[in-house]
């Protein structure tokens, strides 16, 4: 029996338990672990691979053309700009990724963020345990009944954040060239251009994923139109917001504070600006993160590959869709096996 060769470019977790549990009942597949950092590093471990899982290691145009037999290459988590999609999709290779494991994980951390910042939670603790004892010193808070949030992105992540709002008693729009003004109307949330949220929202949570054409999409013009007291929040990929321009906007003060779960690169540099400053909450990519969603992740990246080399069908995640134009698979809804994963 010819074995099926799947490779993991790279990975950070302890082991690949879940993914050995998905493969187990596949005999004729070879789970072959890798720890690439290079293209050079990935077109070794994966010339002959029919299959690859990827976290972080480049998947460029170099690497896809390198690919002898590859069929799926799926990917932990819900972006994929580690791999170059054209050039997969021309190779007649599918992408998948996992986008639903986390959607509750990081609408719960924006929430957090969102809560700690307009409270001053982690300020005042900061002055706490500097020994001062004072409220002043988290000074201005506003209500946050009437006021609005904007949302970046209405995908499913913002829409359950929208959800879990409602009770607080902000005003939700939101900015989605995709996304039909009717079904978010049906939500409660009106949408509206960039530049129109980031003049009207007291709170701007960023949802958007990384591609081409949302790289820097909020930079200097949408920062001068934001409100002198706003809050901006990044859960999605830190390039999304130009970098450069929110240091700026916050040290001339033209907006108030910045949670971000996500900055440009990861991890953030021992002297970046962004550590020195008080309006300020960080956090180390950690909102996808819960030992449940790690579990899915993992489960259903594994799967995606199922779905091709076993049983011949497009991956239920299918991200290039494109990609059907070059190769024929059986379109089925596998959400059997899918089942057991969540």
């Amino acid at each position: 029996m010819n074995k099926l060769k799947v490779v993991v470019t790279d990975w950070e977790y302890e082991d690949l338990r879940f993914e050995e549990q998905v493969f187990a009942p596949y005999e004729n597949i070879e789970l072959v672990p890798a720890q690439c950092r290079t293209e050079e590093d990935v077109i070794a471990a994966c010339r002959d691979a029919d299959a690859i899982i990827n976290q972080y290691a480049p998947l460029g145009e170099k690497v896809i053309r390198s690919l002898e037999k590859c069929k799926v290459i799926t990917r932990y988590g819900v972006g994929v700009n580690t791999i170059d999609l054209e050039a997969a999709t021309e190779k007649g290779i599918c992408v998948a990724n996992v986008p639903d494991y986390c959607m509750d994980e990081v609408a719960d951390h924006a929430l957090a963020l969102l809560l700690s910042w307009t409270r001053k939670v982690t300020l005042a603790n900061q002055h706490v345990k500097g020994r001062l004892w004072d409220y002043k010193v988290t000074q201005p808070i506003y209500r946050l009944r009437g006021r609005t949030l904007g949302l970046v992105g209405f995908g499913k992540i913002p829409q359950a954040l929208a959800e879990k709002v409602k009770p607080l008693g902000l005003n939700v729009i939101a900015y989605d060239p995709f996304f039909p003004a009717e079904a978010a109307a049906e939500k409660g949330v009106v949408l509206t251009s960039l530049n129109e949220l980031c003049g009207q929202s007291d709170i701007i949570s960023v949802h958007a994923p990384l591609t081409k054409s949302t790289e820097g999409m909020v930079g200097k013009e949408q920062f001068n139109v934001m409100k002198r007291d706003a809050l901006i929040i990044n859960t999605s990929r830190g390039p999304v917001i130009n970098e450069a321009a929110l240091i700026e906007a916050l040290q001339e003060k033209k907006i108030a504070g910045a949670a971000l779960d996500v900055v440009e690169e990861e991890p953030i540099a021992a002297d970046h600006p962004l550590l020195s400053m008080d309006n300020i909450i960080l956090t180390p990519h950690v909102a996808w993160y819960s030992e449940e969603a790690a579990e899915e992740m993992r489960s259903k990246a594994a799967m995606g590959v199922v779905d091709v080399l076993i049983h011949n069908e497009y991956p239920k995640y299918l991200v290039n869709a494109q990609v059907k134009e070059r190769i024929s698979l059986e379109q089925s809804e596998p959400e059997e096996r899918y089942a057991a994963l969540t």
